[in-house]
């Protein structure tokens, strides 16, 4: 089955973006822009909410921009072809791969898993996420943490009242002193005189 994996940049204090709305301390350098590349080489479709597909239609059009260097065309060519599915209230039309989702989250991620098809199912965009974890749907949390402390602002965790046992998969150190984080959601075990 498709796993259902979380990933986006965070602050080391916890937020995707600080107070401000501001979130350039997460751009990457060569060595992270190369990691998500080659992180969204595994990738079959990707959910979004509405601001993270506004911030990301840059890429639809991208490969038109003769300022690219190597690696942001590559992600370009990757990006633009992958299917895309959209949450929002408010758009009635989206562009290029993408679609509006036509029925509610876990109904989506149901579906998707039911179709066949290779590569993760990615969640971009925090408050997708929250309802995705809420429902108990994420597999993996994959968490780029960047040295910085911005004091508040829209948070990577969810804030809600449910334990979730992680088990490390992976780490990696980047020059930058970036660090990547990846946590697979661990099996629920009962412990004694404990019911579900």
């Amino acid at each position: 089955m498709r796993s259902v994996t979380y990933s986006m940049g965070v602050s080391l204090d916890g937020y995707i973006v600080g107070p401000d709305g501001d979130f350039n301390w997460t751009a990457p350098d060569e060595e992270v822009f190369r990691f998500w590349i080659d992180e969204i080489r595994e990738v079959g479709v990707h959910l979004l909410g509405r601001r993270l597909y506004e911030t990301m239609l840059y890429w639809e059009t991208a490969d038109q921009d003769p300022s690219l260097d190597d690696a942001e065309l590559e992600w370009a060519a990757l990006w633009k072809p992958l299917p895309k599915v959209v949450f929002s209230t408010t758009l009635s039309a989206v562009q290029g791969t993408a679609r509006l989702a036509s029925g509610g989250l876990a109904e989506e991620i149901e579906r998707l898993r039911a179709e066949p098809g290779e590569g993760d199912i990615a969640i971009g965009g925090a408050t997708l996420a929250a309802e995705a974890a809420a429902l108990g749907l994420i597999d993996e949390y994959r968490a780029m943490v960047y040295p910085v402390l911005v004091g508040g602002g829209i948070p990577f965790f969810p804030r809600y009242e449910r334990r979730v046992d992680l088990e490390l998969v992976e780490t990696r150190t980047f020059s930058s002193g970036v660090v990547y984080l990846r946590y697979r959601v661990a099996p629920v075990t009962n412990l004694p005189g404990q019911h579900t």
